[in-house]
Parts: structure tokens; sequence; C-alpha cells
């Protein structure tokens, strides 16, 4: 017992001591900061050659509903954009992946038989999930994959099939109300944008992962221009 408890006191010792230089590093390090400079979200200490990169933080306004009835409207469709974005973003991951294996095959021969691969790979990766889908969900993604790809669905399967079937994917789709030529517009629809705010929200949570737009979009400038929907109304009537 006595030499357990010795060499735990050893032990212990030497984690304080530990402790005790991180805090003081940590301490120095830090009061140095108002004597140095701030370079490409970077901080420079003058006189060393540390540099702390400093992690992007972004800061929103805190959503206020006008009644538990909205709030409800609100996580229902919230529920809905974070069930439709996932496919959106592995679809353009996909996609650039696709372009960049293009680019190293010159034979059209091979290039359709890797597109051909490729389709085949994604249909028995999505099929059976995107029936699950509802109606809502499906709209979302489409403007979604517009978003994350900057081109619409019926371009990207008329680049990567045939006008004739991309026609006749629109067609189809028209069948149950949905249009693959669908745009994303977060600038003039404001089902859009509430989309787009949904998005910020959960990439500054850390519950989506944040893929970067193929189109441009200004969030916070847009913001200030729907920061009076009528948020029921916008999801009621949504397109």
């Amino acid at each position: 017992m006595y030499y357990f408890w010795n060499d735990f006191s050893v032990a212990n010792t030497m984690k304080t001591r530990f402790i005790i230089a991180l805090l003081f590093f940590t301490s120095l390090t830090f009061s140095q900061v108002k004597n140095d400079t701030i370079v490409n979200d970077k901080i420079l200490i003058e006189g060393d050659s540390i540099m702390l990169t400093l992690d992007e933080v972004t800061v929103l306004k805190k959503i206020k509903f006008d009644s538990t009835k909205e709030k409800r409207y609100y996580y229902w469709y919230w529920k809905k954009v974070h069930n439709a974005y996932p496919y959106a973003k592995l679809a353009a991951e996909r996609l650039i992946q696709l372009n960049d294996q293009l680019k190293l095959i010159r034979s059209k021969r091979k290039r359709k038989k890797h597109i051909k691969k490729m389709q085949k790979y994604m249909e028995e990766e999505f099929t059976e999930k995107l029936k699950k889908m509802t109606r809502t969900e499906g709209k979302i993604l489409i403007k979604l994959l517009h978003r994350q790809t900057g081109l619409t669905v019926f371009d990207l399967v008329k680049e990567y099939r045939s006008g004739w079937k991309a026609f006749w994917y629109n067609t189809t789709a028209n069948v149950f109300k949905l249009s693959l030529k669908k745009e994303y517009h977060p600038e003039s629809k404001a089902i859009d944008f509430l989309i787009e705010d949904i998005l910020q929200r959960s990439y500054s949570k850390g519950i989506l992962d944040k893929q970067k737009p193929r189109i441009s979009i200004d969030y916070f400038a847009l913001s200030k221009k729907w920061e009076n929907m009528d948020m029921i109304a916008v999801i009621k009537n949504r397109d």
C-alpha cells in the first residue's frame, strides 16, 4: 500500500506540474497577442515562430417565433431540409469525383462506359432511399442539387445521359408535381431563403457538414431582406 501511494503521489505531482506549465505557457501566449498582429485569420506572435489559426465563427440572430403554430411549421420544414440535404451534398461530391476521373480518360467509348458505371452506382446507392422521400423533401432536394452543383437536375441528366432521356425524366416528375428544372433562388424566393437559413443555422451548430454552394449566395444581405417574412404563409405556399 505504501509503494502504491508513493507512486500515486509522484504521478500526481508530475501531472500537477505539467498543468501548471501548460497554464503558464497559455497565459504567456495570450498576453502577447495584444502586441502582435492578425494576418489571414492567424495570430502572428512577435518575436516567436508560433502561429495560431483562428476558427471562423458565425453569429446568427436568434429566431423569434410569433406563435407556437409558427414554431411547429418551422421545425416541420427544418426536418424536411435535413432529410434532403445529405443526398444533395453526396451527389455534388460524386459529380466532382466523376468530372475529375473523366479528365483522365481520353477515349469517348471509355468515358461513356465510366459514366454508365457511375450512374449504376448512384442508382444502387440512392434509388431505394429516394423512394421513401416525401414530395416536399423531393422538391427541396431538387433545389439543393442546383445549390450544390450549379446545375438543375434536368441539366445534370441531359449532360450525363441524353436530352431525350432528360425530357422523359422531367415529364415523369411533372406527374408527381416535381419539376427537374427548378432552380434555387434565395434572393427572390422566400421559401428558398428559408431553406438557406436552416442550412446556415445547422452549419453554425455543427448539425450539418458544410459544403460550399456552387452558386453565389450572400446570406447576411438576404437576412435583412427576408427578416419580416410570414413563415407560415411561406411554408404553406411553398412551390
